[in-house]
């Protein structure tokens, strides 16, 4: 078992007073048996009126609610979690699934189909080719050695840029580029596997980097396929590996642009800027 205290501050200043409205915060870690909230602390200055939920996707929701007026807004949450997922690859797949092709049972097909929607013609034409470069219909495989093929690629063919623009770039945009963030790579690595007929869904949330740890970080994204008998898995094609016990999930979603940590509106006539600091260190 691993602890990780994970810290992450963002500040929202505006050029005048403004007044906040709702904001959807997606801050506090996926527990499950794989891991463990030890700790949470939420805060904001002006300090907010919050109510929790889980969404469709069970992803812990936290709605704050704001009353006074205010030139800087300050969301700041502290969590210690306790990470099992030390041997991410301990797992076992149904023997229909071990080797791809394969075609998961209906009744599975059917609660995953929104995690299957095929991307539109001229996005599979361009995603077909990739796949032709990392697999051959005649060859046997074995799926998770293809997924993890294509991970690898995605990590070896297109260069990582750090992107402060909110969003996801398209699959169109990131070939065409050639480069792209955590978030978009995540994006065509889900694309491309919904192309194979499997289910795939993004994922927001950390990464401990230990060389990177007293530096000042940001939240990553990577994505998850559905493997029967293993359930969901992790692929990170910005590291070209599997998620392990250096991931910690906080949101999931069958779309790539549903799961911002932060997201809210203001009312007023001024400019805002945005400052986000994230630290993640091993206890």
């Amino acid at each position: 078992m691993k602890r990780y205290k994970i810290i992450h501050r963002t500040y929202y200043n505006y050029s005048a007073s403004v007044t906040l409205g709702e904001h959807r915060l997606l801050l506090r870690p996926r527990e499950d048996h794989e891991l463990r909230i030890e700790s949470f602390i939420l805060k904001s200055a002006p300090e907010a009126k919050t109510l929790w939920h889980r969404d469709v996707e069970g992803n812990s929701v936290a709605i704050a609610s704001f009353s006074e007026p205010t030139r800087q807004l300050l969301i700041e949450s502290e969590v210690i979690i306790q990470q099992y997922n030390e041997s991410p690859l301990d797992f076992i797949v149904a023997h229909y699934a071990i080797t791809f092709p394969f075609e998961y049972k209906s009744e599975d097909k059917f609660l995953l189909s929104p995690y299957m929607q095929l991307p539109n013609r001229e996005t599979r034409e361009l995603l077909n080719s990739m796949i032709y470069n990392v697999y051959k219909t005649s060859e046997q495989i074995q799926t998770y050695t293809l997924l993890q093929r294509l991970s690898s690629h995605i990590y070896q063919t297109f260069s990582y840029t750090v992107r402060e623009a909110p969003g996801v770039q398209s699959v169109e945009q990131t070939l065409r580029l050639g480069s792209g963030s955590c978030r978009d790579f995540a994006l065509l690595f889900m694309e491309t596997v919904k192309c194979l007929g499997l289910a795939s869904r993004f994922v927001s949330g950390y990464l401990y980097a230990p060389l990177m740890s007293a530096q000042i970080g940001s939240t990553h994204a990577w994505a998850e396929v559905y493997l029967p008998g293993g359930g969901w898995k992790g692929f990170d094609p910005t590291i070209g590996d599997i998620a392990g016990a250096d991931h910690i999930p906080v949101a999931v979603s069958r779309l790539a642009d549903a799961v911002a940590p932060i997201s809210g509106s203001y009312a007023g006539v001024a400019d805002s800027t945005l400052d986000v600091g994230v630290w993640v260190t091993l206890l």
